[in-house]
């Protein structure tokens, strides 16, 4: 492990959220709000800069990014985003509790959604921005927007970038990284910017617009109102939202095969397929359920198509309880918080891509017993899958199982029940953000002790990171030097 390499990213890391925290400043002076919340910001980027500047000296060689190196790198900078960016909350007041600022903040960063807020609405305007924003920076990933602004990027970098985007491979768009990670962010950044218009088109106000396109497009699900996307009842803004949420949870790949003219390969993608037929099943399946509850079939269809979106997507906006609903309709959405969206999107769970290989591979494995002569070959997209990829997803799995069961031991010591501890794990771990019961869509994280509270932030930023990154650190070779 070099270790003056780790030091020098993270310093520039740290540097970017002092940048990013200008924004809010901004806020707040437009809205005149209180110097204590001002100078909150000015002195968090204040102290960002120091540390920054210090911790960067000298000039970085990319030939020294290993894998160990990049898995560290990316974890620590998780970490240390979650903790800075949760200061202004904690020097402004507003969240007095630094362990609940950073619970806050890592919900944030890792575009789950999970709060520990009972009044949203009685914080200011600028910790209402920041606390949305960090959904928009988290959701592509700050590492993929440091190598896209970062003058100079080496092989090193893809280290790193392949330890934060979420998904079984990782590929770049074009040979040059740092040129991949411009492609992802413009096509980010110009959606997102078209969903604020469209929000304000139905209705919203423009600040309104701007945090509700930023939970949609991170899949985060930060709203600034008690009630959610529910606040504005309106049927425009619910299936705006609704489908911008299953748009942000595709690969964002198949949206630069589109942009080069590619649109029959991006269609023929058979995880995008797989994607849309579970969002059809679930619809209709809980639509069948919930028939006799509703006098309006459009009411029904509104309410669950946004339901099931905001589910699979782990984005985690509501416009009804759905704890309310039948004991099956629940089944249903958890086995949607846990296969998720597609690889290579903004979303988290188990990806639907990974899913398909594990199915695949299980009905292979099945078949082989019943034809030992029989050669089998799991294909996606009509392509055979590499066996260290098969293997790869099977390891995750494994290791999904492991910290989720450890996760929830811990969680259990002070929940009230166990459907609460079990939900509150998958939706942290899948970075939805409501569960069931105790912490559903109409309720808060807010009641856990600070212990739980520390378990879920880190279980949130483990699912982000897709377990590995942040397993490595506690590895002792990690740390040994070349």
């Amino acid at each position: 492990m070099k270790l003056s390499v780790l030091r020098q990213i993270l310093g520039r890391i740290l540097m970017i959220e002092a940048l990013f925290m200008i924004l809010p400043l901004i806020v707040g002076i437009i809205y005149r709000e209180p110097s204590n919340n001002l100078l909150a910001f000015g002195v968090t980027i204040g102290l960002l800069l120091c540390i920054g500047l210090i911790m960067s000296r000298g000039q970085i060689n990319q030939d020294f990014i290993g894998i160990k190196e990049g898995f560290a790198i990316v974890s620590l900078s998780w970490i240390l985003l979650s903790f800075f960016g949760g200061l202004p909350f904690v020097f402004s007041g507003e969240i007095p509790s630094l362990v609940d600022a950073f619970f806050e903040t890592s919900s944030g960063f890792t575009t789950t959604g999970a709060s520990v807020l009972v009044d949203v609405e009685a914080m200011s305007q600028s910790m209402l921005f920041w606390r949305s924003f960090t959904h928009l920076i988290g959701g592509m990933g700050i590492l993929v927007f440091a190598l896209a602004v970062l003058p100079k990027t080496g092989q090193g970098s893809v280290h790193i970038m392949a330890a934060e985007v979420p998904g079984p491979t990782f590929g770049k768009l074009v040979p040059k990284l740092h040129v991949t990670a411009r492609i992802l962010y413009k096509i980010y950044l110009g959606m997102t910017v078209v969903l604020i218009l469209l929000l304000i088109l139905c209705g919203m106000g423009p600040f309104d617009a701007m945090i509700h396109a930023f939970g949609a497009a991170g899949t985060g699900g930060f709203s600034n109102k008690i009630a959610s996307a529910g606040h504005f009842n309106s049927a425009a803004v619910d299936y705006v939202l609704g489908i911008a949420m299953i748009v942000f949870g595709v690969n964002f790949d198949l949206y630069y095969l589109i942009s080069i003219g590619r649109w029959r390969e991006a269609l023929e993608s058979e995880e995008l397929r797989s994607f849309l037929k579970i969002i059809g099943v679930a619809c209709v399946l809980i639509m069948l359920l919930l028939a006799p509850k509703y006098s309006s079939f459009s009411r029904l269809l509104r309410d669950v198509f946004f339901t099931v979106s905001s589910i699979i997507s782990t984005t985690g906006y509501a416009t009804v309880d759905f704890d309310l609903w039948p004991l099956f309709t629940h089944y249903i959405l958890l086995i949607l918080m846990f296969i998720g969206s597609c690889a290579g999107s903004t979303a988290g769970g188990l990806k639907v891509s990974r899913v398909l290989i594990l199915f695949k591979s299980g009905l292979g494995e099945v078949k082989r017993v019943l034809s030992p002569h029989r050669v089998m070959v799991v294909t996606k997209d009509k392509r055979p899958v590499k066996r260290e990829t098969i293997q790869s997803a099977h390891m995750y799995l494994t290791l999904y199982i492991a910290v989720f069961g450890f996760s929830l031991l811990l969680v259990t010591l002070d929940a009230p029940d166990f459907m609460t501890a079990f939900s509150a794990v998958a939706a942290t771990l899948n970075n939805i953000g409501p569960g069931l019961a105790a912490v559903g869509p109409t309720k808060s994280f807010a009641f856990f002790s600070d212990f739980s509270k520390v378990v879920l932030s880190f279980t949130m930023i483990i699912g982000r990171l897709e377990i590995l990154p942040m397993l490595i650190l506690f590895s002792p070779s990690t740390w040994t030097k070349r």
